[in-house]
Parts: C-alpha cells; structure tokens; sequence
C-alpha cells in the first residue's frame, strides 16, 4: 500500500485505463456538484474535457470481465453505484 498517482504522466496505468474507457461526464445536479464544478473551473476552465480523476473518491465500477461499466464522481449518490453494482452481480 502506498500513495499513487491518478493523474498526469506518472499515472498508474490502472487509473488510466479506467480513465481512457470512462471519461468524466460531470458532478450531477444539487448543492454539492455547484460547489465541485466551481472548485474546478476555478483551476481549470477546460476541466470538463479531461477525463482526469477531479477529486478524491471517485469510483469504477468494472464487470467480471473487466469493462469498466460506470464512473461515479464523490458527488453521486451512492444508492446509484449500489444498484450498478447490484444490477451486476444479480
């Protein structure tokens, strides 16, 4: 165990291959996304065309075979990663 990097060159190559198969399609809607786009454009003006990882706890739902099936950011609610997860083992 040991800190990684996510993003930019010295990425490890899992982070971007999950990033190459599911780019960030944004933070949702409510209070909380407002807030994380805010935070990011206030950095990055372009950052809704990266598919770099925004912030902590983003997560990749990836099948037994190994597709990556969905992208949630820290903004989502996590009832939605449960049914994906559900959905794939039920």
């Amino acid at each position: 165990m040991k800190k990684s990097d996510v993003n930019g060159e010295n990425a490890i190559e899992l982070f971007k291959y999950l990033k190459s198969q599911k780019g960030f399609e944004g933070f949702g809607k409510g209070a909380k996304a407002l807030a994380m786009a805010a935070m990011c454009k206030a950095r990055d003006k372009d950052y809704k065309d990266s598919p770099e990882i925004k912030w902590n706890f983003t997560k990749f739902v990836v099948d037994r075979e190994g597709n990556v099936v969905a992208r949630f950011e820290p903004t989502h609610d996590m009832k939605e990663l449960e049914k994906c997860v559900a959905e794939l083992i039920g």
